[in-house]
């Protein structure tokens, strides 16, 4: 039995997901659970997290891709998968991006596939990740290294204003392994060794405003 969690943009579209996910008898809708994919007893975390969103800027998106980053399943249902933030919602850990359009069972599969671990992507999705990136970072030099998420600029910024992980989940809303999980992602994204040197790496790009 997966256990699932909805979440979308109305009421309607809400309802609309759960009513095609209620007709399989291996499904379970359920309407709270810890955020935290290492929740326990009544706060236990779902199986797969379900979110219907417009972009990923919008709060649910963000949420669900912050339990995504700590290794919780997510499926993003988007407006548009043909985008570049289809490329973000991945690198955070999310394990399919569809069309919100997308037919029942084609969402049902989604969520099982992504139950197991496997990855599922919309066709126009798969597209915009094999046209070449023409994101670079400022400075030139540096444009083949790999760019941050707006979550990990967020990170850093508290880095660079000299916050612990301790100070930083509060204040972005997410859990401190979570933090754990960005720090470690824009110290290798940067090539820094050290959180000090990630936050200088950051200035020389651009990253930071001094």
């Amino acid at each position: 039995m997966i256990r699932v969690l909805v979440r979308a943009s109305s009421p309607l579209a809400k309802a609309g997901i759960e009513s095609l996910l209620r007709a399989r008898s291996d499904l379970r809708l359920v309407e709270n659970g810890s955020e935290s994919p290492r929740g326990a007893g009544a706060d236990s975390p779902p199986d797969v997290w379900v979110v219907e969103t417009e972009t990923l800027a919008d709060p649910a998106a963000r949420k669900a891709m912050d339990f995504a980053a700590a290794g919780g399943p997510v499926v993003l249902l988007v407006h548009n998968p043909a985008t570049e933030a289809v490329a973000e919602a991945l690198r955070s850990g999310v394990r399919a991006v569809l069309g919100s359009s997308r037919t029942g069972p084609e969402i049902v599969a989604a969520v099982e596939a992504a139950a197991v671990g496997l990855v599922v992507l919309d066709p126009s999705g798969i597209e915009t990740l094999l046209r070449p990136s023409t994101a670079t970072w400022a400075g030139g030099a540096d444009s083949t290294l790999e760019t941050l998420t707006p979550r990990e600029v967020e990170v850093l910024h508290l880095l660079a204003a000299g916050l612990g992980n301790k100070e930083i989940a509060p204040r972005l809303g997410i859990s401190e392994h979570t933090v754990k999980f960005h720090v470690a992602s824009i110290m290798g994204k940067l090539g820094a060794g050290s959180r000090t040197e990630a936050v200088t790496l950051g200035i020389r790009r651009g990253l930071i405003m001094i």
